[in-house]
């Protein structure tokens, strides 16, 4: 597997990493009122930094966070824990499945189906009823000390949200439909400022396919 040649990817991993835990748990104790503009930028924010974290552990199972495996593999563990208790090996095994198969009966993240049908097949695919209990324990134990439209708010809406975000830009419109190409995938127009704030480069999803052990933060490089 490729290796970094720099520890780049570990800082970026790092600031994204400790930009959302930062993030939650001062929004944890923000006043909530209803008709703060500020409220709904800080829903969104929490989304995309939500969303950072899967992409983070999706660089990690390419092996692109760091040279050395043990970091790599505990930024992929971390992230996708932080993200929804997700078990980072069941996640390597199924994403490089994707790659391996992609757009066929053996890719689990491709669904010949109407965007509704295939969201519901991609995340039961990916989500265990073990991790369901693991974060309903959470919520209710957090809760204790934590206001619960903050934890609604800041901490469920933001992740459920990202899913959407993950899943329509780098999924839905990546494999929907046939394409001519090798790697059976489309990539979003090039705008490197939609493209990051959309899914932190990942709609440049052709090129992704086409040169897996890039990073997500040099992608639009090679767009």
């Amino acid at each position: 597997m490729h290796r970094p040649v720099s520890n780049t990817g570990v800082f970026i991993a790092l600031v994204i990493l400790l930009g959302w835990l930062t993030s939650t748990i001062l929004l944890m104790r923000w006043q909530i009122a209803w008709t703060n503009p500020l409220l709904y930028l800080f829903v969104l924010l929490q989304m995309h930094l939500y969303t950072g974290l899967f992409i983070t552990a999706h660089d990690a199972m390419h092996g692109t966070v760091s040279k050395n495996t043990t970091i790599n593999n505990w930024v992929g563990y971390v992230a996708t824990f932080f993200y929804a208790a997700f078990w980072y090996p069941k996640l390597y095994v199924k994403h490089h499945q994707h790659h391996r198969h992609v757009h066929t009966a053996e890719d689990p993240d491709y669904h010949n189906g109407n965007f509704v049908d295939w969201y519901i097949r991609f995340i039961r695919n990916y989500l265990a009823v073990w991790q369901v209990v693991v974060m309903a324990v959470l919520f209710n134990v957090l809760k204790l000390w934590i206001p619960q439209p903050n934890l609604l708010l800041f901490w469920v809406a933001p992740s459920l949200l990202s899913t959407l975000q993950l899943f329509y830009f780098g999924t839905y419109l990546p494999h929907k439909g046939e394409h001519n190409n090798k790697h059976q995938s489309r990539s979003l127009p090039k705008n490197h400022l939609l493209a990051f704030l959309s899914c932190y480069f990942f709609g440049y999803h052709y090129e992704h396919h086409d040169s897996p052990a890039t990073p997500w933060w040099l992608l639009w490089k090679i767009k």
